[in-house]
C-alpha cells in the first residue's frame, strides 16, 4: 500500500446487492479509489468467497490493493493483499499468523488512545471513527471532528490514517478543515446515482486540499 492512497473504497454488501458487485467496484475504481475492501458483515462464507474471487482481478487489473474486511484465513487463501481488523478481532500477531508476511493488516480504531494503539503495535493502517453517527455502525456514537488533528500528529506521519464513519460528499468540507487527509466513504458512494462520478468528485477535493 502506497502512502499517498487517499481514498479508501468499501464494497458493502449491506448496500450493494451480490449481483451489482463487479460493476460498482468496477466504478469505485474508475472513480479513483486507492484502495478497495469487501466488506459482507453477516454474510455466508461461500458468498464472501464468491465475490471476493470476482473483485480481486478488478482491483489486480487496477493497480488497486484489495482487502478483506475480517476472515484473515480467507483473505490468505484468496490471495488478498490484506485483510482488515476491529478492536475485537484479535492482535497484529494473530493476524499476521494466518494471513503471512508482507500483507497489509488494519486496524479500526475509536479513539486517539486505541489509534496510538495500534501504531505502536505495528499495524499498516487504521481507520478512525466512527466521525459521525452511521448506520453501518449502529448504536456506536459519532466521536466528532476535535481528535482529527492530534491524530494525524501522532500517527497519521507514520502510517496512513483514513478518518470513516458517516461521511459523505456534503460534510467531507469539514472533516477535511479539521485536518484529516486519507477518508474512506461507503454508503454515499455506493448508492449515488452515479458511482465512478461521485467517487471521482471525492478523490479530486482530497487531492486539492
Amino acid at each position: 500500500m502506497t502512502t499517498d492512497a487517499r481514498l479508501y473504497c468499501i464494497l458493502d454488501l449491506g448496500y450493494t446487492a451480490e449481483a451489482d458487485a463487479v460493476t460498482v467496484t468496477a466504478s469505485l475504481l474508475e472513480g479513483g479509489a486507492d484502495l478497495l475492501q469487501l466488506r459482507a458483515k453477516h454474510h455466508d462464507i461461500a458468498i464472501i468467497r464468491r465475490v471476493a474471487e470476482s473483485l480481486i482481478p478488478l482491483c489486480r487489473a487496477a493497480g488497486v490493493p484489495f482487502i478483506l474486511n475480517d476472515h484473515p484465513a480467507l483473505a490468505a487463501e484468496l490471495g488478498a493483499d490484506g485483510v482488515h481488523v476491529g478492536q475485537d478481532d484479535g492482535s497484529l500477531a494473530e493476524a499476521r499468523e494466518i494471513i503471512g508476511p508482507g500483507k497489509i493488516i488494519g486496524r479500526s480504531t475509536h479513539s486517539l488512545e486505541q489509534a496510538r494503539a495500534a501504531l505502536a503495535e505495528g499495524f499498516d493502517y487504521i481507520g478512525f471513527g466512527p466521525l459521525f453517527p452511521t448506520p453501518t455502525k449502529a448504536g456506536r456514537p459519532g466521536i466528532g471532528l476535535d481528535d482529527i488533528a492530534v491524530m494525524e500528529q501522532d500517527v497519521g506521519s507514520s502510517i496512513p490514517a483514513f478518518c470513516i464513519g458517516g461521511i459523505k460528499r456534503a460534510n467531507l468540507h469539514p472533516v477535511l478543515a479539521a485536518g484529516a487527509r486519507r477518508i474512506v466513504i461507503v454508503s454515499d458512494l455506493l448508492t449515488a446515482a452515479d458511482v465512478c462520478a461521485a467517487t471521482r468528485e471525492v478523490a479530486v477535493a482530497l487531492r486539492s486540499c
